[in-house]
């Protein structure tokens, strides 16, 4: 965005969703440990129970108990979105949070051009899946494994 208005995602959230589409692309049936996606998503374990502390109780993730534990998804990949993950870790999805009305011409703008502009923010982030993701990083891996340099 070149100099403009910039939607602000927190770290908590960009993590968030790299651990879930980390889960979605290798986990299978099988549970990863935080310190699994710790290393290959290079962020902390500390930072990583903090957040699937959060995914867990809102029931995007189940946590495995014991020697061989770690997490799971909750549900198919398929039927978790973006938008469901970034609301847990973000809350509320919006642009203008707490664009006070306090003049008419504030008021039109709110109505106008930021309660569109978070229609379109929640409609995209709805409308991807983790299984949309994981199948888009799983080919672009594959492309570039299967590329030749001269």
């Amino acid at each position: 965005m070149n100099g403009g208005y910039q939607v602000k995602i927190s770290t908590k959230s960009r993590y968030g969703l790299r651990a879930m589409v980390d889960l979605a692309v290798y986990s299978g049936a099988e549970q990863l440990s935080l310190n699994t996606i710790s290393k290959r998503q290079d962020v902390s374990v500390n930072y990583l129970e903090q957040i699937f502390s959060s995914l867990r109780k809102a029931g995007l993730v189940k946590s495995v108990k014991g020697a061989q534990g770690g997490y799971v998804l909750a549900d198919h990949p398929e039927k978790i979105t973006v938008g469901m993950v970034l609301r847990v870790l973000e809350g509320e999805l919006s642009v203008a949070q707490g664009n006070q009305a306090d003049s008419d011409l504030n008021d039109f703008l709110s109505r106008k051009v930021w309660q569109r502009v978070d229609e379109s923010v929640i409609k995209t982030a709805d409308s991807i899946t983790l299984e949309d993701l994981a199948n888009e990083y799983r080919a672009m891996n594959e492309n570039v494994a299967g590329m030749y340099y001269i």
